[in-house]
């Protein structure tokens, strides 16, 4: 839709509050921008920085254990964060003790991608683009087209 720039951020429920900032501050490095407080003082979301455009919201006080398992469930079932070096990033992830779902492998897309999941389940998906992935292809369709 014309006037959409870009996507914004993401906001994920969490139980462990501090738990989920030590899993993105300290091991995945996004800088604490803010935290928003209820009238009673206590912390209502924190934001993180992934780029100057682009953040995390996390809502402490989560109702379920997890985020749900099932690839079928409504709501959304992944994030995906755009990387230059995958082979580095998970090299460094490693390094700070984040534990893979996968191993880097090459996608149906044509890209390369590797999977992690926070505490709480959240499941993210690290994608490397290679210069000739669908998505590109797709993109240049689109503005051939003048969409």
């Amino acid at each position: 839709m014309k006037g959409i720039t870009s996507l914004g951020h993401v906001a994920i429920n969490v139980i462990d509050l501090e738990k989920s900032l030590d899993y993105y501050v300290n091991k995945l490095g996004f800088p604490e921008m803010l935290r928003l407080k209820r009238d009673d003082g206590e912390t209502w979301l924190v934001y993180l920085r992934i780029t100057d455009d682009q953040y995390l919201e996390i809502f402490p006080g989560a109702e379920n254990d997890r985020a749900p398992a099932s690839w079928h469930t409504n709501g959304m079932t992944h994030m995906c964060w755009t990387i230059e070096d995958l082979d580095g990033t998970v090299a460094r992830m490693k390094a700070a003790g984040i534990q893979l779902l996968s191993e880097p492998s090459q996608g149906l897309d044509g890209n390369r991608q590797a999977w992690l999941e926070d505490p709480d389940g959240n499941r993210i998906e690290l994608m490397e683009m290679h210069p000739d992935c669908l998505q590109y292809q797709a993109i240049k369709r689109l503005r051939a087209e003048g969409v």
